[in-house]
């Protein structure tokens, strides 16, 4: 059997009686809802939890559980307002799930993170590290696509300051570590100005830094060689599965952009 063939299907957005009877529009107003600000109840890590858990994660991530989330200004009026460096994995995966979702509905995205911008670095450091989880049972498959759409909407929205300043860490010329020495000087003898810009950059780093900045530089070495392995799965005949397809089309889709 080949891997699942599902028909594009017209995505019917909720209607206002539906929304209203939601109960994440209920939610909303207790403790998220613009309109109710003066009655919202305290902040309650658990409410993240708890929708993650039915909503996203536990709906097979439904565009119109997330499409309901979206419309009750979720990302911003929550999510990201109460981002810890230490937030848990349903929180950091809520945050992209959300973020994606304004990209596939074309609405503003990085308006959200105009606040608090000063978390996006950890924000985005915690997302590279679920990245390269390889524990299936802690992220699964379809979190793990997820995650690389959410990587790729931040290397297609490089004039933006927050995504510039993390992003461009991944892909600079210091990346080349991650080559043989002999490959690498085969390249540099193909142009030897590259060269000097590799010797200024090791100048510059500084040995506090270094397990850092060597860790970030990996980063999407280690992302191909998670592909290859998850690729290695696939078999080339009977049954296949559609998440790890999908996952391996994602992939191929962030390196074509790159």
């Amino acid at each position: 059997m080949t891997a699942d063939t599902v028909p594009a299907v017209k995505i019917i957005a909720p209607t206002v009686e539906q929304l209203n009877a939601d109960h994440i529009t209920q939610l909303a107003d207790k403790y998220w809802a613009p309109h109710t600000v003066e009655n919202h109840l305290s902040y309650n890590a658990n409410v993240i939890e708890d929708i993650y858990q039915q909503d996203i994660r536990g709906s097979n991530f439904s565009i119109r559980r997330i499409m309901v989330l979206e419309f009750s200004q979720y990302l911003e009026n929550y999510l990201w307002p109460n981002y810890k460096p230490d937030a848990s994995h349903a929180h950091v995966m809520s945050i992209v799930i959300m973020l994606n979702e304004k990209f596939r509905e074309r609405v503003q995205v990085w308006q959200a993170f105009k606040k608090n911008n000063e978390d996006f670095a950890n924000f985005f450091r915690q997302v590279l590290n679920c990245c390269l989880e390889d524990d299936d049972l802690l992220i699964t498959i379809r979190e793990q696509t997820a995650l690389l759409v959410f990587l790729n909407h931040c290397f297609n929205s490089m004039e933006e300051v927050i995504c510039r300043d993390q992003v461009k860490r991944l892909v600079s010329l210091s990346m080349w570590i991650s080559l043989q020495p002999e490959r690498r000087e085969h390249e540099f003898k193909l142009c030897p100005k590259w060269k000097k810009y590799w010797k200024a950059i090791q100048r510059k780093d500084k040995p506090e830094h270094l397990e850092k900045l060597t860790w970030e530089r990996t980063f999407l070495h280690k992302l191909m060689l998670k592909f290859m392995k998850i690729l290695d799965t696939i078999p080339e005949s009977d049954y296949l599965s559609s998440d790890k397809v999908h996952y391996c089309e994602r992939f191929l889709e962030l390196i074509t952009d790159l």
